[in-house]
């Protein structure tokens, strides 16, 4: 009885504490490219999950910021970052960019870009001899050899703050909850495409997106009135 009383108790607190996770966050998930771009419902949105330590994911970048500036308008980006178990410093780089986020949405792409250009100094075996805050220390670096000087205090007193945290783990959240569990997975206008946990090249964004931006000639026909038309018997 004892046994399972507390069973229950686990899960009735279990229970309570999802519910409290599942409050919506104040904005929407994920980094907008280009930053300021306007969405309406004629925009065509692609949704990329990725985790900024994974070897795809930077193969992927430069295809698809390349498919996005070819389509200009018609096409935006949000960017959701899911960091892999796996990939030791994959939430820390996380932060970062959450990070640079809160002063300028240009800065966190060049982050971005700066973290997938120097990815190998992140992985699990180069860094496996070196604390966490040593790897924070060269996240830091990076930052502000890649974003500036002015970037260095803002990195620094970011990683003391919990709220780079609490955006990661929510960014986290967010897309496991679209089931994104590979890197990287990509949805175009609410539809998951398939090849998750592979890159896609620029001429794969071409036959994804064409189809979707070139008017096509539809055969309509009014089924009511070709009812009205048939033979009775």
């Amino acid at each position: 009885m004892m046994i399972r009383t507390a069973i229950v108790f686990v899960v009735f607190f279990v229970g309570t504490l999802v519910q409290a996770q599942l409050i919506p966050p104040a904005k929407r998930d994920g980094f907008f490219y280009p930053p300021g771009r306007k969405i309406d419902p004629d925009t065509i949105l692609i949704e990329a999950y990725f985790d900024p330590v994974c070897p795809d994911c930077r193969d992927a970048w430069e295809p698809l910021k390349l498919a996005i500036d070819h389509y200009g308008s018609r096409v935006a980006l949000t960017v959701h970052l899911i960091p892999l178990p796996f990939h030791d410093n994959a939430f820390v780089a996380s932060r970062a960019l959450h990070i640079v986020n809160t002063l300028d949405a240009n800065a966190t792409f060049n982050l971005l870009e700066g973290i997938f250009k120097h990815q190998a100094l992140f992985y699990n075996s180069q860094t496996q001899l070196m604390s966490r805050p040593e790897v924070v220390d060269k996240l830091i670096k990076l930052g502000t050899v890649t974003l500036g000087n002015s970037y260095h205090s803002l990195l620094k007193s970011g990683f003391s703050s919990s709220k780079s945290d609490l955006a990661t783990r929510v960014s986290f959240k967010y897309s496991v909850s679209r089931g994104a569990s590979a890197t990287p997975t990509f949805y175009v206008n609410g539809f998951e495409l398939p090849g998750a946990g592979s890159p896609m090249d620029f001429e794969e964004w071409r036959n994804t997106i064409d189809p979707l931006v070139k008017p096509q000639e539809v055969d309509i026909r009014d089924t009511f009135l070709s009812f009205l038309t048939q033979p009775s018997y």
